[in-house]
């Protein structure tokens, strides 16, 4: 069988390996490069619409990026460099826009204000302080804060209708917050890919194994899982962007930096209503804080969400416990990506968060009737027949040594990559899409480093990115600048 000698190999067809493709082929058109997808069309998995939350994360209302410390002060660093993370992707976004490579902005990401809600007096509290430490940054510097009713019944009517006066209540708002349908944004991007030339696009094919060869390159034998049938494929670098996915394929690898990494799975379930009368009254996205024992990524929030252009409400997600590493993976996923180098972390990771496995098994029993008592908080005047179960996406959160070699479960997402940059691969979640350009920047650093110190490299990105190379978070000029401009081509500013 003979091998064909690409450039670059992308796994999996998700916003990752488009985003990183994208890039790629603007700084290089003739570099070669083939994206494998195991199910039968791209964005299917984590990116596709349903699968995650597509809140377009910018720290704007996600409380658990701002944790509250034993001491009573509040970190904000993290909310701080997802915020600056997320510009980054709005800049690629607008240039991909202006150059009709992208469809109208409608079409992927709206104006959807982003608020923060609480009630209680230690929440309010909370949640007091942290907006007086955020907007006193210029990233945050539009936030807004109100105990007011009455101003709440404006910002959020379906929340406020029918609630119980008496419990302190307040709210933070950003008005140029984004809904994102990151399924729509990754096949518009791939479908452009496509029409490139060196660009190939294999769908239902799964890699079957990958190795370094003596003279450098990856050695990977893909198999078409219609014909059973197999390809070869020598590649000079090698990109693992397939979400819950991605473990087994770096275990595959066998690089020494995947060593001691393991995955804890959970699973997501949303309620969702398309009655249009309840759905025209609600616009924005309205995150609270998690219930204590929950993941991050079960912060329950009830959103407005543009999916395939049809709109909707989503709340939840309500998480799960699975064993899956995909929505149409194996029961055995877990099982069988058990190694020796990773059992220990893997069991000790196990012991240690026994509270939050029952969690997580609660969650799976609730029924019906338990999901709109939680939808509840949010929608005081929720009818159970307004509101359908959907599944959501599969997470795969990172576990891995810690100093003592013992097992720390993350909850973020970290790039693991060979020592010689011939391999890469995106683990865990959130904040996940959002943040794909500064990651698959992150991929280029580390990966190409040669060729991106050329000025050439250097003037491009900067034409894609302008902000590259250059901090938003200290620079308020710059950032009043790209945010300018990003607001304006992408359709985000307030509408009237």
């Amino acid at each position: 069988m003979t091998a064909k000698d690409i450039d670059v190999l992308l796994v999996g067809g998700g916003v990752m390996s488009a985003t990183l493709g994208m890039l790629l082929k603007q700084l290089d058109p003739n570099m070669t490069i083939t994206l494998v997808e195991r199910l039968d069309h791209v964005a299917h998995e984590s990116t596709d619409g349903w699968n995650n939350a597509g809140t377009g994360h910018a720290g704007y209302c996600e409380l658990n990026y701002t944790p509250e410390n034993a001491d009573g002060s509040i970190s904000i660093d993290r909310a701080l460099a997802i915020n600056a993370a997320f510009e980054s992707s709005l800049q690629l976004w607008s240039w991909l826009v202006e150059q009709n490579i992208l469809p109208q902005p409608h079409n992927f990401i709206n104006q959807t204000p982003h608020q923060s809600f609480v009630w209680g007096e230690k929440d309010v509290a909370f949640l007091r302080k942290r907006h007086e430490l955020l907007s006193a940054h210029h990233l945050f510097a539009g936030m807004q804060y109100s105990e007011s009713p009455d101003t709440l019944a404006e910002w959020m009517p379906l929340v406020m209708e029918q609630r119980k006066p008496g419990t302190p209540i307040a709210a933070t708002r950003v008005d140029h917050g984004a809904d994102v349908d990151f399924g729509s944004l990754t096949r518009s991007m791939i479908d452009w890919l496509q029409q490139q030339d060196n660009f190939e696009l294999l769908l239902c094919h799964s890699v079957d194994s990958l190795h370094k060869s003596s003279k450098g390159y990856w050695k990977v034998k893909v198999e078409d899982d219609r014909e059973g049938e197999h390809k070869l494929f020598n590649a000079r670098f090698v990109f693992i962007g397939a979400g819950g996915g991605s473990l087994p394929l770096l275990q595959k690898s066998d690089i020494d930096e995947s060593q001691g990494y393991g995955g804890f799975p959970v699973s997501g379930q949303w309620l969702v209503c398309q009655n249009e009368e309840i759905v025209e009254r609600h616009h924005s996205k309205v995150y609270g804080k998690a219930p204590v024992g929950a993941p991050p990524m079960s912060v329950p929030h009830l959103d407005t969400r543009i999916i395939n252009g049809k709109p909707a409400l989503l709340f939840g997600p309500f998480a799960g416990f699975t064993t899956k590493f995909l929505k149409k993976g194996s029961v055995f996923d877990l099982f069988s990506s058990v190694r020796a180098q990773n059992i220990r972390p893997m069991m000790s990771v196990g012991m240690d968060n026994m509270d939050l496995t029952r969690y997580l098994i609660a969650e799976s029993f609730q029924s019906h009737k338990d999901r709109v008592a939680s939808l509840s908080n949010f929608c005081p005047q929720a009818r159970e027949e307004d509101w359908r179960l959907q599944d959501a996406g599969m997470r795969v959160q990172i576990i891995k040594k810690d100093a003592n070699g013992q097992g720390k479960l993350e909850f973020g997402t970290e790039i693991v990559a060979a020592k010689d940059g011939s391999l890469a691969a995106l683990l865990g979640a959130s904040p996940g899409a959002s943040t794909a350009v500064q990651a698959m920047l992150d991929v280029l650093q580390r990966c190409f480093p040669q060729r991106l110190a050329s000025p050439e490299w250097q003037a491009r990105l900067r034409e894609l990115v302008p902000a590259y190379g250059q901090s938003l978070i200290e620079d308020a000029d710059l950032l009043e600048k790209v945010r300018s401009r990003t607001l304006d081509t992408l359709g985000l500013k307030r509408k009237a």
